[in-house]
């Protein structure tokens, strides 16, 4: 395994995009959704091939995968204060924590909200295969507090687990809401999720929980889903929109940049808080298309009219090759880069709680 750091200089930084007023639609041809975007690309068995030639010769991860202390020193895991989420003296508040990957924990005004739950070591089929995981969960699903909804962004393993459903299941039964894009709604129901709302890009479903009234929308993302050899985009993918009383929230999934989220931010925007990737993108080459690196993930935090912006998707699971410690400088570069305020998109400790209560979309 070498050490360094990953070189796009063939590649601009941005990939340039053409927005457009009408509100974007996936394509459905045979029973396969299809990307809109003309800055999408398919990747082949030719490009897979390539592309494992890449891993073999190229990476450059430097994961300390036997020492416990760098880790912990590099990508420390905080017990989250679970109390301090979920309660609290005043209500409709905003409070988040990263639980890693793209799973985050979120309390939106008085929803408390779980993205891409995924607990397990390894993501692939029978949680045998796949990415490892580096860092651990910050708790267990046990010592989570009481979820009122998930947001599922597609059905890659890392986004989406079967066993980590199944607990979930068996703590919350039918008091949890699954929210899902357009195809999946089957696949959660065998897994015996009780309450289960399927939406297309664009269409909203409306929650009363707490006193309040929410809106969840389903929303555009740039990338693709699969589980099984024969499955390939059968279902959708999305990233989502979760809208208090008081605060707004805006969960990206997994996704390339595309001007999708030009018309997200002029349709919901501003966001009181987006989770956004900034990892596994790297080799460029075949990564672009369906993971945005730090620059473009700061592209969207301005396109999506974010107050603050928290980076997901990196320093939990090996699924490419840069540095994995990359993304986090790389951010902070482009956001110094773009004249951002350093704490309007930033990293954080896996399990640390973020009181953002006084960060309002008003105070915009």
């Amino acid at each position: 395994m070498g050490s360094g750091s990953s070189t796009e200089a063939e590649i601009p930084n941005v990939t340039p995009i053409v927005d457009q007023e009408e509100l974007v639609r996936p394509i459905k041809e045979n029973g396969r959704y299809r990307n809109p975007f003309p800055t999408y690309e398919d990747r082949g068995f030719t490009h897979l091939m390539r592309l494992m030639k890449d891993f073999a010769l190229n990476n450059i991860s430097g994961i300390p995968w036997n020492n416990k202390e760098e880790l912990d020193k590099t990508l420390p895991v905080l017990k989250p204060d679970i109390e301090t989420l979920a309660a609290g003296e005043k209500s409709n508040n905003l409070r988040a924590v990263w639980m890693g990957h793209a799973c985050v924990l979120v309390k939106v005004d008085d929803l408390v909200v779980l993205t891409d739950p995924v607990w397990g070591y390894k993501c692939g089929p029978l949680g045998k295969m796949g990415a490892k995981r580096y860092r651990p969960p910050p708790c267990s699903i046990d010592e989570l507090p009481e979820l009122d909804a998930v947001v599922i962004s597609h059905n890659h393993y890392d986004h989406l687990e079967y066993s980590t459903v199944v607990k979930l299941n068996k703590r919350f039964g039918k008091n949890l809401h699954w929210f899902v894009a357009e195809g999946q709604a089957k696949w959660m129901r065998d897994a015996g999720c009780e309450m289960v709302t399927e939406l297309t890009w664009w269409e909203e479903a409306s929650l009363e929980k707490h006193g309040h009234k929410y809106t969840i929308a389903a929303t555009p993302s740039q990338h693709w889903c699969q589980r099984t050899a024969t499955d390939r985009d059968k279902a959708l993918w999305a990233s989502w929109v979760v809208q208090g009383p008081r605060h707004n929230f805006y969960f990206a999934g997994d996704t390339g940049y595309c001007f999708g989220f030009r018309q997200i931010g002029r349709k919901y925007g501003p966001f009181s808080l987006a989770a956004i990737p900034i990892g596994a993108y790297h080799p460029r080459w075949f990564m672009r298309p369906q993971h945005c690196n730090p620059e473009e993930a700061v592209e969207m935090h301005v396109d999506l009219r974010a107050r603050r912006s928290l980076a997901i998707h990196w320093g939990t699971y090996v699924m490419t090759v840069e540095p994995y410690m990359e993304p986090k400088t790389k951010l902070a570069d482009a956001v110094a880069a773009r004249g951002l305020h350093e704490a309007a998109f930033t990293t954080v400790r896996h399990g640390e709680v973020l009181d953002l209560d006084s960060e309002t979309v008003e105070d915009r």
